[in-house]
């Protein structure tokens, strides 16, 4: 069979795509910088540092953020780092389990798939309503008038229109889709710095370094007999104030999500993941300290919760503090905008492969090339997983957002075990693994096993009660108390080993090839075209047979 292979005038990015199988779908017109910055938006120092604060305030208080912060911060960026050396080996939309199916095979992409895919969407659902939350929170402190008409189903309306206008954004907006991720970072970097100068100059007075360095709290409800010392503090209730740094920094495999509109992705994409964590790392400690700094009556704040308001209102007039919410709300809704983009990509890819019901659907793209489809049903899945958020819940006697949390736990347990599961056979594979552009070296070694480490610590830690009262065997217990984010993760992960050996196995193959490959071609000879490295070149046809050299 003759077939013309011809890919003179294509980019290296393309030739490399159509190595891993697929043809260039999607507008390949994002820089290196807005692939490193939609993975910065979602991260969003002004997002998790703002909305995750009161967690670690009563899970352990400023240690957990202080301390806790940098710590976390180190062991996040050695995943990254793992990460980034798999994107640059396979720069696709697919990412995570396209990483896991090529080193694992079909079985260890399909779980992992399905495990990034429930993280991003609760991670679309936890950040929507965080920025709902916060502008609601900037307009009662402009106005009493609307503050005195607070509701939970106000907050839910108002996280249903981020959902749309964000959907909106991502399904027309086209390139300035990539110059709002640009404008986001700007905003980042301004808005924290003008957070920070604001609660340094501002405020007539600031916490002591050593308060802000060895204080410690525990409003958590009873954990631990509600005692900040001990093993009980130590080793179960100031780990769960963890989640604010290990929520805040996740995300980041945005940038191999949008590798295929990437231009060199190789190495774009790569630097991407460590950059936008390591940058947000600095800058949300610098951050966090402000907040700290800024505290005028500690009590005050743990009675009221722990939430970031409580400061800011304690610190400044009601002005400045409506301010610095304005400027976090703001991140957040690009915060959310990229998320989505991100999630809407993933799913794309998932569905392209068929793993996914309805998968034709969502693989479709308009006539702007976006998965248009695949955008409105993560809106979609998000606000549903959310209607929890609607049941009020105290914690002595203080309004804590438990369904919120239980989100966010979802978020970070599926998004890391997915990351787990590749960088895992990666480090199984050794020196097999073909390395791309951008790699680790030979640090791989001692990186892979740590990063699979931590993700298992965490993931064990965020799936426990965040208060007496959710452990069933308690006197108090009361379902709205409960953290669902193990009855939703471990549901999810039966339902998925139920439809695997039911249904999945017979016909999930793992990824699948988009690319008009000559008859005869097998899957060993596919494998052999990503070996050789690079694509036919020169413009010319190309009388193939099984087994002849690729050229």
């Amino acid at each position: 069979m003759s077939v013309s292979r011809t890919t003179e005038g294509h980019s290296d990015d393309e030739a490399l795509l159509a190595e891993l199988g697929y043809k260039q779908e999607l507008n390949r017109s994002w820089s290196g910088f807005s692939n490193f910055a939609i993975s910065f938006s979602i991260i969003s120092i002004l997002a998790g540092c703002f909305t995750t604060f009161g967690q670690a305030w009563n899970n352990g208080g400023p240690i957990a953020i202080s301390i806790g912060w940098p710590i976390i911060s180190a062991f996040i960026l050695v995943i990254g780092l793992c990460m980034s050396e798999l994107v640059s080996a396979y720069p696709t939309s697919g990412g995570i389990y396209w990483w896991a199916a090529k080193l694992g095979g079909a079985k260890a992409g399909y779980y992992t798939g399905w495990l990034n895919l429930i993280g991003l969407l609760a991670v679309d659902a936890s950040v929507a309503y965080g920025a709902a939350t916060f502008f609601d929170l900037s307009f009662s402190t402009m106005s009493e008038s609307w503050a005195a008409g607070y509701s939970l189903q106000r907050v839910f309306w108002m996280f249903l229109v981020v959902l749309v206008l964000t959907a909106l954004v991502n399904i027309f907006g086209g390139h300035l889709l990539a110059l709002l991720n640009n404008v986001s970072v700007w905003w980042h970097v301004i808005g924290a710095a003008a957070v920070i100068l604001i609660l340094v100059f501002l405020p007539d007075k600031h916490m002591s370094v050593a308060d802000v360095f060895t204080m410690r709290v525990n409003n958590s409800g009873g954990l631990a007999g509600g005692d900040t010392e001990g093993f009980g503090f130590w080793f179960y209730v100031l780990p769960l104030g963890f989640l604010l740094t290990q929520y805040t920094i996740t995300g980041y495999d945005a940038s191999a999500h949008l590798s295929e509109e990437t231009q060199g992705a190789a190495d774009g994409a790569a630097k991407g993941i460590w950059r936008s964590i390591f940058y947000s790392a600095i800058g949300g400690w610098i951050l966090l300290l402000s907040f700290l700094f800024a505290v005028q009556d500690p009590a005050a704040v743990t009675e009221g919760g722990g939430g970031v308001a409580l400061i800011f209102n304690q610190a400044l007039s009601s002005g400045w503090a409506g301010t610095v919410l304005l400027i976090a709300s703001i991140g957040q809704f690009f915060c959310t905008t990229a998320c989505m983009t991100s999630t809407s990509r993933m799913l794309f890819a998932f569905s392209r492969d068929g793993a996914v019901p309805g998968a034709s659907r969502w693989a479709r793209l308009n006539s702007r090339k976006v998965p248009a489809n695949a955008v409105l049903v993560s809106s979609v899945v998000a606000a549903i997983i959310t209607l929890p958020a609607l049941v009020e819940v105290d914690i002595n006697g203080a309004p804590v957002p438990v369904a919120f949390y239980a989100v966010v736990s979802v978020a970070v347990i599926g998004l890391y075990l997915a990351f787990a599961i590749p960088i895992y056979l990666r480090w199984k594979a050794g020196d097999s693994f073909k390395q791309g552009r951008w790699n680790l070296g030979s640090k791989w070694r001692w990186m892979a096993p740590l990063a699979v480490a931590e993700i298992a610590v965490v993931s064990v830690y965020f799936v426990l009660p965040f208060t007496p009262a959710a452990n069933p065997l308690n006197d108090e217990f009361s379902w709205k108390f409960v953290n669902y984010a193990p009855i939703l993760t471990g549901g999810t992960l039966v339902a998925l080993w139920v439809g695997w050996h039911l249904s999945a196995k017979k016909w999930f193959t793992g990824p699948k090839t988009t690319i008009d490959l000559p008859e005869g071609m097998t899957g060993a000879d596919e494998i052999a075209l990503e070996h050789h490295g690079k694509t036919a070149h020169g413009g010319a046809e190309h009388d193939w047979k099984p087994g002849d050299p690729l050229k």
